[in-house]
């Protein structure tokens, strides 16, 4: 009886054991079909790599500055009897500025005024008696001589009295005046700026490596931050006839018109030169370049292939494709395009969306989605 119990009870552990190895082997076999079953391909969008004229740039930072611009300043102290200007005012060449005290000055004209009257008729008297030999040669020398002396006074107390009137040396805007009436100001002192806003200079520097391709006449085009939406257009006007020891640099400035006003000397200006000749190159968008420290990439739409060499097909008969990853070289970018100067070749099409789910050799399908373009439309930095 015992042993009749312990073989059913034998008999049931056997059967639990076995039910559980076959639970277990059928759910290794559904993970294993899990595994082995094919992946859904990845969703991507492509653009073509097409060849089209590129006009090469030489990109480079400079600084921009007046066609004529001084900083106004007096040569002569003196207190400030009137100021004529508003500051911001466009004034022209010549307009009065500033006027100093000059009370001393027209008092020794004056005088020195007087001296020479006296001198010219000393010096007429003398001219009458020389011929009848009244005076001696030596008295009229000196006669003549003193009247050229007195002239030279005036001429020089004129000069001192003109140098008490500031005036515009040309014409253009007037910055904040700097000076009141009844300041005294020493010999250098600022006044306020002048610049002449209708025309501007934007100096820069290129390497001397450079140098051949830069030439008098060449478009500019120039960026400032203050206006980024804006892109103002120059022509180089000069280039310096001397390279720079220090950097080997050369300094070449470009003149660009300024109607509106709205530049102003001393802003950063971002320059692009336009270099002659544009030549068919290969270009890509933006977003289909993978930016990374080791080199940069984009992955290229290919067909399987097996390992005989022949193209793999689906169960429609469709070749399959895939993402291959190819390391590239890159030249300008400009306007969300960039050139391709190795790596792929005209008509090849290129993942320009969905790549964060890419690696080499992934199975992907093209999708028409706008919007899967629209979240993926920035360039990749891993």
């Amino acid at each position: 009886m015992l042993r009749r119990r312990m073989l059913i009870m034998l008999g049931i552990v056997l059967l639990i054991v076995l039910v559980l190895a076959g639970y277990k082997a059928f759910s290794v076999y559904t993970l294993i079909q899990g595994f082995s079953a094919p992946k859904p391909p990845i969703n991507v969008a492509v653009a073509t790599a097409s060849e089209r004229p590129w006009q090469s740039r030489l990109p480079t930072i400079g600084s921009l500055k007046a066609l004529q611009g001084v900083d106004l300043s007096l040569e002569i102290a003196g207190t400030v009897k009137d100021v004529q200007f508003q500051s911001g005012q466009k004034v022209k060449a010549g307009q009065p500025l500033v006027q100093l005290d000059s009370a001393v000055e027209s008092a020794l004209l004056e005088t020195a005024q007087a001296d020479l009257g006296l001198a010219q008729l000393d010096f007429g008297r003398g001219s009458q008696l020389i011929g009848s030999q009244a005076i001696s040669k030596g008295e009229y020398d000196r006669l003549s001589a003193q009247l050229q002396k007195n002239k030279a006074t005036v001429n020089q107390l004129k000069a001192s009295l003109a140098k008490k009137h500031i005036v515009a040396p040309f014409s253009g805007t007037i910055g904040i005046r700097q000076v009141d009436v009844g300041d005294y100001l020493a010999s250098g002192t600022v006044i306020a700026t002048l610049q002449d806003l209708s025309s501007l200079y934007a100096d820069f520097y290129i390497p001397e490596q450079s140098l051949p391709k830069i030439a008098i006449g060449q478009g500019v085009q120039i960026n400032v931050s203050a206006y980024p939406a804006e892109t103002f257009t120059g022509t180089v006007s000069a280039i310096n006839p001397k390279v720079e020891d220090s950097t080997r640099n050369v300094l070449v400035r470009a003149t660009l018109a300024n109607p509106d006003g709205k530049l102003f000397p001393g802003m950063f200006a971002s320059l692009q030169v336009i270099l002659p000749d544009p030549q068919n190159r290969i270009v890509l968008p933006e977003s289909a370049i993978t930016y990374t420290l080791y080199g940069n990439s984009a992955y290229v739409v290919a067909q399987k292939k097996a390992s005989d060499g022949s193209l793999e097909k689906d169960d429609k008969g469709q070749p399959i494709l895939i993402a291959e990853r190819r390391f590239i070289e890159t030249g300008e970018r400009r306007d969300g395009w960039v050139m391709i100067t190795k790596g792929v070749q005209s008509g090849e099409q290129v993942v320009t969306a969905g790549q964060i789910k890419l690696d080499n050799g992934a199975h992907i399908a093209i999708s028409d989605d706008k919007t899967l373009t629209d979240k993926n439309s920035r360039p990749r930095t891993d």
